[in-house]
């Protein structure tokens, strides 16, 4: 079973995006939630659910730890399936399910593509006494891989030191070894680094 992909982001479509990891590429399916917080072209770690069926492996990613643990327990209530629940994640934040089951707030749950009111009227049902439990997230960004060591995670720092977010420091320097190989040198990598930081 496959639980965690860190890789490059190849491809990104509406509702599933491709993750290069070592030259093979998997196809992972995702809630708009997660798909936002991914870039093409930038090294990410997404979380996965595997789900094997007769016909087909199937990857489901997620950005946070909270919202797998929603796709897990919305797919066992039934008439929702994998589709109907990234369609909930997509409409609701786990923040905002956990809401919206305490408050028994229908309404909520139907926004998302594929609940009717009844469904929406079993979930809360269903979920309730559960919610209460269930991680609410701390929001979304991008798990991104850091530089392993040396040069460009001396560049990072320094990036950081200057008031750049990680995240995005993380990104550029990536984009700039990639575009200048390994080989380059913590000048050239902050010097760079600034430069893309700036677009």
């Amino acid at each position: 079973m496959i639980a965690k992909l860190t890789g490059r982001v190849e491809q990104l479509e509406a509702d599933r995006c491709v993750i290069d990891v070592n030259g093979v590429g998997y196809l992972v399916q995702a809630s708009t939630r997660t798909l936002a917080a991914l870039s093409p072209g930038q090294a990410a770690s997404v979380l996965i659910e595997t789900q094997v069926r007769e016909d087909a492996i199937l990857l489901f990613g997620f950005a946070e730890a909270a919202e797998r643990e929603w796709f897990r327990l919305l797919t066992t209530v039934q008439g929702v399936g994998a589709r109907v629940a990234l369609n909930i994640l997509s409409a609701l934040s786990p923040r905002e399910l956990v809401g919206a089951i305490q408050a028994g707030d229908r309404g909520a749950l139907t926004r998302a593509s594929g609940v009717g009111a009844k469904l929406a009227v079993r979930l809360l049902t269903e979920l309730r006494e559960r919610a209460g439990a269930m991680p609410s997230g701390v929001g979304f960004s991008p798990v991104l891989v850091p530089p392993v060591a040396g040069v460009e995670a001396d560049a990072a720092s320094a990036l950081v030191n200057l008031g750049y977010r990680r995240p995005e420091v993380a990104a550029a320097v990536d984009r700039v070894v990639r575009r200048l190989g390994e080989e380059a040198t913590l000048d050239t990598l902050i010097r760079e680094g600034l430069r893309e930081l700036a677009r």
